[in-house]
C-alpha cells in the first residue's frame, strides 16, 4: 500500500464503458526519509486512481496498485491499476504524530 495526498480529480468524458461511474483522482506518494523524519515529503511522481470512497482535495489515503487494485473496486475485471482503500485518520512514527485528519 501506498500512502498518498490527494491533488486533484481528473475527468474522463470518454472511457472504456466498465469505468463508467468511477471517479478519478490525482494523488502524490508521500515519503518519508528516515525513522528519525518529522514530516512526509511529496513524491516526485504523481497516478491516478480510482476513488472508491470518496476522498477529497488535501486528504491523505491509502492507495492499493496492481492486481490488488482490481479487487477494491465493483468490478473485478475492470482495467484498473490504483485505487483508494483507505482514507487516512493519522500517521504515527516512532511515538510522533505525522498527520491528524482535520
Amino acid at each position: 500500500m501506498i500512502l498518498a495526498k490527494v491533488e486533484g480529480c481528473v475527468v474522463a468524458s470518454k472511457k472504456n464503458a466498465k469505468m463508467t461511474g468511477n471517479k478519478f483522482l490525482l494523488v502524490r506518494p508521500m515519503v518519508i526519509d528516515s525513522p528519525n523524519a518529522g514530516a512526509f515529503k511529496p513524491g516526485l511522481t504523481t497516478l491516478v486512481a480510482v476513488d472508491s470512497l470518496g476522498a477529497g482535495e488535501n486528504e491523505i489515503v491509502l492507495v492499493v496498485q496492481g492486481s490488488s487494485a482490481r479487487l477494491g473496486t465493483d468490478s473485478p475485471d475492470s482495467p484498473v491499476d490504483a485505487v483508494v482503500v483507505g482514507i487516512v485518520d493519522t500517521v504515527d512514527l516512532s511515538k510522533k504524530i505525522l498527520y491528524r485528519a482535520p
